[in-house]
């Protein structure tokens, strides 16, 4: 794991932003056609959606650490890493969509793809084992996420996302372990002790959706 890598990445497209204002403005011009359910409050809507996107991206390598020391707590390192390594890898070493790209508003397509691939093996996790690997929910965060980058480019994240947990993880990667005694570890208080100790990854990051008007 190169969390260290991760962070000084996102540090440089804070610095980036502070000179250039790229996502400011980009969100600027986003505002007025925003999904009706993305509810903002009246007052600095844009600085709200601004704090939501640097607290999104923010979050990645905070989920990768804390994924990462809960899984050698709880001995579950093996069937965790290699989904962090894949998570780390979209910032490391982006996919051939996202080269070239630079600044605080790309790395949101980055984080999106980090943050779609923990609710993805989630989903599969529960399928299996009745319960979450990552016990954080970002679905909400995602959706809105996925609004800002733009529905079809979102789409095409989304497919690389699904590529990566079909190479990783399928049924028979499943039935290759005791079932019974990994989801014993998944659930012991052990886990669950060493989660309650991030309480960021519960963050609220300002912005709701909600029934459109």
């Amino acid at each position: 794991m190169n969390i260290a890598a991760v962070r000084e990445q996102i540090k440089e497209a804070h610095q980036h932003e502070s000179r250039t204002g790229q996502l400011k403005q980009r969100l600027e011009a986003q505002l007025p056609h925003l999904h009706p359910s993305i509810q903002l409050p009246e007052q600095d809507a844009q600085g709200t959606l601004a704090r939501f996107v640097g607290a999104y991206i923010d979050e990645v390598p905070e989920l990768l650490e804390a994924a990462h020391e809960v899984a050698l707590e709880a001995g579950i390192e093996s069937q965790i890493k290699p989904v962090l390594k894949i998570a780390e890898a979209y910032f490391l070493q982006p996919p051939s969509e996202l080269q070239g790209h630079v600044g605080l508003d790309c790395l949101l397509d980055e984080a999106y793809l980090a943050h779609r691939l923990v609710e993805e093996v989630n989903d599969l996790y529960i399928k299996h084992f009745g319960q979450p690997l990552i016990p954080a929910d970002t679905t909400v965060a995602n959706l809105i996420a996925h609004q800002l980058i733009g529905e079809s480019f979102a789409n095409q994240l989304d497919e690389v996302v699904h590529h990566s947990v079909d190479e990783m993880l399928d049924d028979a990667s499943f039935a290759l372990e005791s079932v019974e005694a990994y989801r014993a570890k998944l659930s012991s208080p052990e886990t669950g002790e060493a989660w309650k100790r991030w309480p960021c990854l519960s963050r609220q990051l300002g912005v709701e959706l909600g029934q459109p008007a």
